[in-house]
């Protein structure tokens, strides 16, 4: 079981600063961007691992309690969303999924226009890799629930952001029906 950081052991109560904005920025010396996680999601990767430890044998309860908590602290934790949105869907709630895939998703998206950046955000940078599975499984649950306009909309989205497509978003959207509306 997990040991929980008292609340004296988090950055707010030590007095430091808690940057939760996602932000952006070029890869110095390359053509494509990347994310920024907060640094309170950054505190929280060996936390990430942990639970990921979990995960593998099974204890599905104890990591959604684990990643519950880490998003007390660090609500843009784009890692812990991604994770709860493939355990809801392994519990087959697609719209719980939905939810934490479709958040991590609106949290990058929000940086990324914020900041005007063009790209690419290319799923080599590993701070990219959670935000762009998100958007898989959001386009995932939005297509299970019959919303695949949504989801053809993630899915542009996504194989533009990195055009070499590592995920299969190509695949899937062409695997999604067609819009009878004229």
């Amino acid at each position: 079981m997990t040991k929980r950081k008292s609340r004296s052991d988090s950055p707010q109560a030590q007095g430091g600063a808690k940057s939760t904005t996602i932000k952006t920025r070029q890869v110095p010396g390359r053509d494509e961007w990347e994310l920024v996680h907060p640094s309170c999601a950054r505190q929280r990767a060996d936390d990430i691992v942990e639970v990921r430890r979990m995960i593998e044998m099974g204890e599905h309860d104890i990591a959604i309690d684990e990643l519950r908590w880490l998003l007390s602290g660090c609500g843009d934790f784009v890692e812990a969303h991604r994770l709860l949105g493939e355990l809801a869907l392994l519990e087959g709630d697609v719209r719980l999924a939905r939810g934490h895939f479709g958040y991590a998703y609106e949290l990058a998206m929000i940086a990324i226009r914020q900041s005007k950046a063009p790209g690419p955000f290319t799923y080599r940078r590993t701070a990219n890799q959670a935000f762009l599975e998100s958007a898989k499984g959001l386009a995932h649950c939005l297509a299970q629930i019959d919303k695949s306009e949504l989801a053809r909309e993630v899915l542009e989205t996504l194989t533009r952001l990195d055009p070499s497509d590592p995920l299969g978003a190509a695949a899937m959207l062409s695997e999604l029906p067609r819009s009878l509306k004229p």
